[in-house]
C-alpha cells in the first residue's frame, strides 16, 4: 500500500523482495500507484503506435520514390529492428536519469520522425543519396525506439515494483497493441487525410507531446526547476517547429518535385494510388505525364509509341478491344480512328487518372476527348483482379498498355498466369498486343516478358521501334494460330499516321545480333511466385 506524504502525494510501494529481481527505488507520484502505471502503459501505447507509423512512412516514400516495395520494406525493417537492440543496449547507463533520458529520447523521435519524409525527399531531389539517408534514419529512429523500453521498464518498476516478466508483459503488450493501431491508422487515416509529409510531422508532434509532459507530470519530483525548464521549453520549440514546417510543407514540396523534373510542373497530385505529375515544356510546348516518377508519356513523340502499339494490333478482328492500362486514353484514340469498331473497354488502376484524361485539356489536347466516346466504357480497377473476378465477353484484340515492371505490384501484370487469364477472354481469332520495355536498355526483361506470353500458349511475333523519349522500345503481338502474327498496318488504315508506315513496321521486326533472342541466352518467364521480370529490371539500364 502507498502513503500519503505532507504535500497529498502517494510514495510508491516496493515489492516483497523475493518477486523482484532487484528491488525499484520509489519515487513521489501526484497519484496513486495503479492509476500512474495506467498513464505510464498509455504512453507506452501511443509511442508504439508513432514508431510504427515512422517505419511504414519510410517503406512507402522509398515505394514511391524508387518502386519495388519488398527491397525497401526489408532494408528499413532489417535496419529498424538491428539499432533497436543497438538502442536498447546502449540506454542501461541512461536508467539511472531515467525520466528525464525518456523525455529526451521521445523529443528526439518527434523531431527526427516528424522531418523524415521531408528529409529524405530532399536528399532524394537534391544530393542523390536517397538510400544512403534511408539507412540512417531508419538506423537513428530504430535506436531510439529500442531505447524506450529500458527506460519505460525502470520508470514502470519506480511506480511500484512487481516480478520482471510481469513488467515486461505489461509493456510489450501496451507496444504491441500500439504498433496494431499505427499500422491501421497509416494507410487508412493519416494518409488519406494528410499526407505522407503532414501525416509524419502530425505523429512527431504527438510523440514528443506525450513523451514530455508524462514527464513533467507524473515523474516531476525526479526533476530540478531547471529540467522541468528546459523539458517545458524544448516541448514548445519543438512543437512550434514542426508546426512552421507543417505550415510551408506545400511550398517545400513543391520546390522540391520541381528539382525532379526537367520543365515546369503544371499539375501535380496524390492519388491512391499514385504521385501523378505533369510537366509542360515553356518553349516547346511538349507536356509530360509522370506516374511514381516514371514516364509514361511526351506528347511530342507519343504518336510513334501509340500508333506502333494499336495498328498492327488492329489488322485483324477488331469489333472489341479490351484495353489493360492506358488510362490517358492516348491508345484508345488510335482504336477509334476505325469506325467499324464498336465497342472499346478500357480498365486502368487509378481513377484520379481516368478523370483527368476526360477532363484536363492537358489530356484531352492530345487524345481528342475519346475517353468520351459513347463506344468507350471505363473501368477503375486493378486489371488483374478485373480479369480474374468478373465475367467478360470474347474480346477480339487486346492491348497490355501497363506500367514497366519495376515493382512488385506491377510485376504480377507481366506474368504467365496473367497471359493466361489474357487468353481466357480472347475469341478464336483475337489478337493481344503487349508493351514490354526497351530490348536495348532491358534485353533480359523484354525477351522474358516474350517468353510469359508465349508459356501462357500464345504465339508471339516481337518487334520495336525508336521513341526519342523513351528511347529503343518494344512491343510483343500475339495470336492462337500457332506461327505469330505479322506486323503491319491494315489496309483500311486512317490517313494521317505520321509514324507506322508499312515499312517502318516491316524493319521493326528485325533485331540487332547485339539485342536479338540469342544474345541473352536462356531467359526464363516470370509467374506469381517467381517475379523473375523484377530482376530482370533491376539489371537494366545500367550506364546510361
Amino acid at each position: 500500500m502507498s502513503t500519503a506524504d505532507e504535500s497529498g502525494r502517494h510514495s510508491a510501494g516496493t515489492a516483497p523482495t523475493d518477486t523482484t529481481t532487484e528491488a525499484a527505488r520509489p519515487i513521489t507520484l501526484p497519484m496513486r500507484p495503479g492509476p500512474a502505471r495506467f498513464f505510464v502503459l498509455l504512453a507506452v501505447f501511443i509511442c508504439a503506435s508513432c514508431g510504427m507509423v515512422y517505419e511504414l512512412a519510410l517503406v512507402a516514400l522509398g515505394s514511391y520514390l524508387l518502386g519495388d516495395t519488398i527491397v525497401q520494406a526489408s532494408i528499413v525493417l532489417a535496419v529498424m529492428v538491428f539499432a533497436m537492440g543497438v538502442g536498447s543496449l546502449a540506454t542501461k547507463r541512461l536508467t539511472g536519469f531515467a525520466a528525464v533520458s525518456f523525455a529526451l529520447i521521445e523529443a528526439a523521435l518527434g523531431i527526427i520522425g516528424g522531418l523524415s519524409v521531408i528529409l529524405l525527399y530532399l536528399a532524394f531531389a537534391f544530393a542523390d543519396v536517397y538510400t544512403v539517408a534511408m539507412v540512417a534514419l531508419a538506423f537513428v529512429i530504430g535506436a531510439l525506439i529500442g531505447a524506450e523500453i529500458p527506460l519505460l521498464m525502470e520508470l514502470v518498476q519506480r511506480i511500484r515494483a512487481q516480478k520482471a516478466s510481469s513488467a515486461v508483459a505489461d509493456l510489450f503488450a501496451a507496444d504491441y497493441v500500439g504498433g496494431l493501431i499505427g499500422g491501421l491508422a497509416f494507410p487508412f487515416l493519416l494518409l488519406p487525410l494528410l499526407g505522407l509529409p503532414r501525416g509524419a510531422l502530425a505523429v512527431g508532434m504527438t510523440n514528443a507531446l506525450v513523451g514530455i509532459l508524462i514527464v513533467l507530470w507524473l515523474f516531476r519530483s525526479e526533476l530540478s526547476r531547471a529540467a522541468q525548464l528546459m523539458l517545458a521549453t524544448l516541448l514548445v520549440l519543438i512543437l512550434g517547429g514542426l508546426t512552421v514546417v507543417w505550415v510551408y510543407t506545400d511550398d517545400i514540396e513543391v520546390t522540391t518535385r520541381q528539382r525532379l523534373y526537367r520543365d515546369p510542373i503544371v499539375y501535380s497530385q496524390r492519388s491512391d494510388y499514385q504521385e501523378i505529375v505533369l510537366t509542360e515544356a515553356k518553349r516547346t510546348g511538349d507536356t509530360r505525364l509522370f506516374l511514381n516518377g516514371d514516364l509514361q508519356f511526351a506528347s511530342a513523340d507519343e504518336y510513334r509509341y501509340h500508333e506502333s502499339l494499336v495498328h498492327p494490333l488492329l489488322d485483324g478482328p477488331r469489333r472489341n478491344v479490351l484495353v489493360l492500362g492506358g488510362g490517358d486514353g492516348l491508345a484508345v484514340r488510335e482504336i477509334l480512328k476505325y469506325p467499324d469498331v464498336e465497342s472499346v473497354t478500357l480498365v486502368d488502376l487509378d481513377p484520379a487518372v481516368l478523370e483527368l484524361a476526360k477532363t484536363s485539356e492537358h489530356f484531352t489536347a492530345f487524345n481528342d476527348d475519346s475517353l468520351d466516346d459513347p463506344r468507350v466504357r471505363t473501368i477503375a480497377a486493378d486489371a488483374f483482379t478485373w480479369l480474374r473476378e468478373a465475367k467478360h465477353s470474347a474480346y477480339d484484340a487486346v492491348i497490355a498498355d501497363l506500367p514497366d515492371p519495376d515493382d512488385v505490384a506491377t510485376s504480377k501484370l507481366y506474368s504467365i498466369e496473367f497471359y493466361g487469364l489474357i487468353r481466357q477472354v480472347m475469341s478464336p481469332e483475337a489478337r493481344l498486343v503487349v508493351q514490354a520495355g526497351s530490348p536495348y536498355f532491358a534485353p533480359e526483361a523484354y525477351w522474358g516478358i516474350g517468353e510469359a506470353v508465349a508459356e501462357a500458349g500464345l504465339s508471339t511475333t516481337p518487334y520495336h521501334v525508336d521513341v526519342p523519349s523513351f528511347g529503343d522500345w518494344g512491343y510483343f503481338l500475339a495470336d492462337l494460330d500457332g506461327d505469330g502474327p505479322e506486323v503491319s498496318v491494315p489496309d483500311d488504315a486512317p490517313d494521317g499516321l505520321k509514324f507506322a508506315t508499312a515499312e517502318v513496321l516491316a524493319a521493326s521486326t528485325t533485331f540487332p545480333p547485339d539485342r536479338d533472342r540469342d544474345s541473352v541466352g536462356k531467359v526464363e518467364a516470370s509467374t506469381l511466385l517467381h517475379p523473375r521480370v523484377l530482376d530482370q529490371e533491376r539489371g537494366a539500364w545500367v550506364g546510361y
